[in-house]
């Protein structure tokens, strides 16, 4: 069930599967950020976090600019601290946005998991 459908990022409850996923499209500029982390903050108050899944789907993410890719790694560390059970991380399908993701994990102690597609999450 889709919770959030904006032009720049999609937010979905997967009940059945217990899942909560967020999909990102090109990149969310500052500007936007409020909007997300309150939609963002919204949704995943609708589950029992300790009970699902948190997936980030940054297939369709766009290089982002130094600056923020120097923030990438403390992103995904806030996703980590959310309380989900499981927490997995879809590439990037874009070459330079997925050595910025993977750059960034390097730099911090993710706890989650990293899939190169969403087709691998339905294999777990």
């Amino acid at each position: 069930m889709k919770v959030v459908d904006k032009q720049k990022y999609n937010m979905a409850i997967y009940e059945a599967k217990r899942e909560v996923h967020v999909q990102i499209h090109g990149f969310i500029k500052a500007d936007l950020v409020e909007d997300y982390m309150r939609d963002l903050e919204a949704t995943v108050a609708k589950v029992q976090k300790s009970t699902y899944t948190f997936v980030v789907d940054a297939t369709y993410q766009s290089p982002v600019p130094s600056k923020v890719s120097s923030e990438l790694g403390q992103t995904l560390m806030f996703y980590a601290s959310l309380g989900f059970k499981d927490i997995y991380i879809v590439n990037p399908a874009s070459k330079i946005a997925y050595v910025q993701v993977r750059n960034a994990l390097e730099g911090v102690h993710f706890p989650g998991t990293v899939v190169d597609n969403v087709s691998q999450l339905a294999m777990r």
